[in-house]
């Protein structure tokens, strides 16, 4: 059985070899090339032409040349390679860009070892892989955004985050809506998850951003 090959530009090491030595466990894939930035994958095919790469894991925050930046010129030198970007970005606009630039798959870093082989394994047979996180934003920005974050915010969530954007307390906010401070917090909690964040700053930036009301 021939193994695809697999190349990955990574520049937290711990992560890199974690990935690579997982996916050299499966017997259908070799791991061919592993390095910490373009520049690095850029100089090894050059001073080794014959290299055989069939699917890149790419990073898009990397020292140097970005991930983004780096598409066309990797799919100038194998118009053919699959590109996955594995990535902690989950922004509309650098998902788009990546997929309009060519990669073919778009993994967030939060997925399991399992889920990127799994992934690996989809592209190997001709297909595309989206992170359901990352597929989300793939369907809002087909439907135009209707489904966007502000329309799946009930009112009054919307209403505490404003409220939070001003600098409120959780207690403040609670005497300003004559509700308990545990209704503030379950309100909060829920909201979180719909946005898909971990704390109030976050979600604090997606409204500044404007992707919120």
């Amino acid at each position: 059985m021939k193994k695809s090959t697999i190349g990955m530009i990574e520049d937290n090491k711990i992560i890199r070899d974690n990935i690579t030595k997982f996916i050299a466990f499966h017997e259908e894939f070799e791991v061919v090339l592993s390095v910490g930035s373009v520049e690095s994958f850029l100089y090894e095919i050059n001073i080794n032409p014959n290299v055989e790469i069939d699917i890149l894991l790419l990073d898009i925050g990397l020292p140097g040349i970005s991930g983004l930046d780096a598409l066309p010129q990797l799919l100038g030198w194998k118009p053919d390679l699959n590109v996955i970007i594995l990535s902690t970005y989950e922004e509309e606009d650098m998902i788009l860009r990546a997929l309009c630039s060519g990669a073919c798959s778009y993994i967030s870093k939060k997925a399991s070892l399992s889920e990127i082989v799994e992934a690996i394994r989809i592209v190997v047979g001709g297909g595309s892989y989206m992170s359901p996180s990352i597929a989300r934003e793939i369907i809002n920005h087909l439907m135009g955004g209707r489904v966007s974050k502000a329309t799946i915010l009930s009112e009054r969530q919307k209403e505490i985050l404003e409220k939070l954007v001003d600098g409120r307390s959780y207690q403040a906010i609670s005497e300003e809506l004559f509700i308990s401070v545990e209704t503030v917090r379950t309100h909060i909690k829920k909201m979180y998850k719909v946005l898909h964040v971990n704390n109030k700053t976050e979600a604090i930036n997606l409204y500044l951003k404007g992707h919120i009301g």
